[in-house]
């Protein structure tokens, strides 16, 4: 006991501190319970609802403002190393050395002013801001607690205000039996006792009562004041401290594009005194070099044996029809033997497929047959063969007289299979039959390779814009080139 009297806590005071949890708990019971009322203020309630939202907000930013200071910090050193990397390699008989020096220091001194400036214009007043949050805290949950207190004090005097009259009848049972046992002058003293000591509880009751209400409402109306205003100034905390951080950024980076720029000056001024030594942007070794040569000796031998096998004339069919071309076209998405065989029969048409489109059709199959005459001609005068010969001609499928799988309008005038355009960034010397040889500047339109195995890592196949718009010939004007010497515009 001694001990708690030297620390300023008395063995009373932790009792009445223990006396009012229990009493604090036990009324929360009961109101739990529904067999005591409980004091609700809506309003409040909204405001302490405002108050930890803006709580939570407030934090999340004073977080994620520490880790853009941090990020900040790191960047600082990033450029601090890369400055000093380049002072290293920045050798003395090079011009400029000095002015890349204080480049390098003021770019220090600018990054180390930059994260200064945050920390005291954003991050302190950050820390102001919320270090006001932890007391209106501890007062919103200590008015909770006096909250509790005042609605015990009313409960129990409100129980002694409809407990008077059973207190009254059991005052009266002891008086009849002290009137047996204790002579006429004392059965008034004990009555006049006993109504006194339950006046006393009353009166007791209705303090507490007075004083836990009074209690209450001081701070409910402190806090009642405090917290729309508190809730309303986050506004202007926003504002001040974004607008603190955008103008901060604002003056470093027209400050640090200064810098740049000076020794972007300086190494342009190296590069002109050393011109002949300018860095050669290489393309990615090929393996499969030669594309179209090798490409050409399969067309010449694909060649040389065709004559062979165009020169064995076909046997006649057993059923004696007459000779028909292999040849199919494709009409409403149905086969059809080629119109060579009869000319100037019909074509057929599809259900879905108007009239006009088969006279259409049958104009089409005479002028093949027109045509294929005028070659049967030319090779019966050569000698050749006694066969006619067929022109084939390719014909899109059509549904309900529309084309189908045609080019669009826009991309009718590019190489077929074109895919997009590039344009050269950086001029490109051939070293190779199959390449193309560009100039900064040139566009390339991009075509895929007939055969995907012969494309070789970072090459693309295509023709410059230039030669397709003059020529027109893909076989002629088309070649490889390095992609990583090139950006794609399309």
């Amino acid at each position: 006991m001694a001990e708690l009297g030297s620390k300023g806590v008395t063995a009373g005071k932790i009792a009445s501190n223990v006396q009012k949890k229990l009493t604090r708990a036990q009324e929360k019971v009961l109101q739990k319970l529904g067999k005591a009322d409980e004091t609700k203020d809506e309003q409040f309630e909204q405001c302490v609802q405002n108050f930890n939202k803006q709580l939570s907000e407030g934090t999340r930013l004073q977080k994620d403002l520490r880790t853009y200071l941090a990020s900040v910090k790191a960047m600082h050193e990033a450029s601090k190393k890369l400055t000093e990397c380049l002072q290293e390699v920045y050798e003395p008989d090079w011009p400029g050395r000095d002015d890349t020096n204080k480049i390098a220091e003021n770019n220090d001194l600018l990054w180390t002013d930059f994260h200064q400036k945050l920390v005291d214009q954003a991050l302190l007043t950050m820390d102001t801001y919320l270090g006001q949050f932890p007391d209106i805290k501890s007062r919103i949950a200590k008015r909770g607690r006096k909250l509790v207190d005042y609605d015990s004090a009313r409960h129990h005097f409100e129980a002694l205000q409809t407990a008077k009259k059973k207190d009254e009848t059991k005052i009266a049972k002891p008086v009849s039996l002290l009137e047996k046992a204790a002579p006429q002058w004392c059965q008034g003293k004990l009555q006049a006792h006993l109504v006194a000591q339950t006046n006393l509880l009353r009166n007791q009751a209705e303090e507490e009562l007075v004083k836990a209400q009074k209690v209450f409402e001081e701070m409910n109306i402190d806090l009642q004041e405090e917290l729309p205003s508190l809730w309303n100034s986050r506004v202007g905390f926003y504002v001040n401290t974004f607008q603190s951080i955008a103008g901060l950024e604002e003056n470093f980076h027209k400050e640090m594009s200064k810098l740049n720029q000076n020794l972007h000056d300086v190494l342009l001024g190296l590069d002109k005194q050393y011109s002949g030594n300018a860095f050669p942007i290489k393309a990615q070794p090929r393996k499969k070099t030669k594309l179209f040569a090798r490409l050409r000796k399969k067309m010449s031998r694909y060649r040389d044996s065709t004559p062979a096998k165009a020169n064995k004339s076909p046997s006649p069919p057993p059923d004696g029809s007459p000779i028909t071309s292999p040849e199919t076209k494709t009409v409403n998405h149905e086969l059809e033997p080629s119109t060579l065989e009869a000319p100037g029969a019909s074509i057929p048409k599809s259900p879905s497929q108007p009239t006009e489109a088969a006279h259409a059709g049958a104009e089409a199959a005479g002028s093949e047959a027109a045509a294929g005459a005028e070659a049967s001609k030319t090779e019966g005068d050569s000698g050749s063969s006694s066969l006619p010969a067929v022109v084939v001609e390719t014909f899109p499928a059509t549904v309900n007289g529309t084309v189908e799988g045609g080019a669009s309008s826009e991309r009718a005038d590019m190489p077929p299979g074109f895919l997009f355009k590039v344009q050269a960034m950086h001029d490109y010397t051939a070293t190779d039959s199959d390449e193309l040889q560009l100039k900064a500047g040139d566009v390339v339109l991009v075509i895929p390779f007939e055969n995907p195995e012969e494309q070789d890592e970072g090459w693309l196949m295509g023709v410059k814009e230039s030669d397709w718009i003059q020529h027109k010939e893909l076989d002629q004007c088309r070649g490889v080139f390095p992609e990583n010497f090139t950006e794609r515009v399309q």
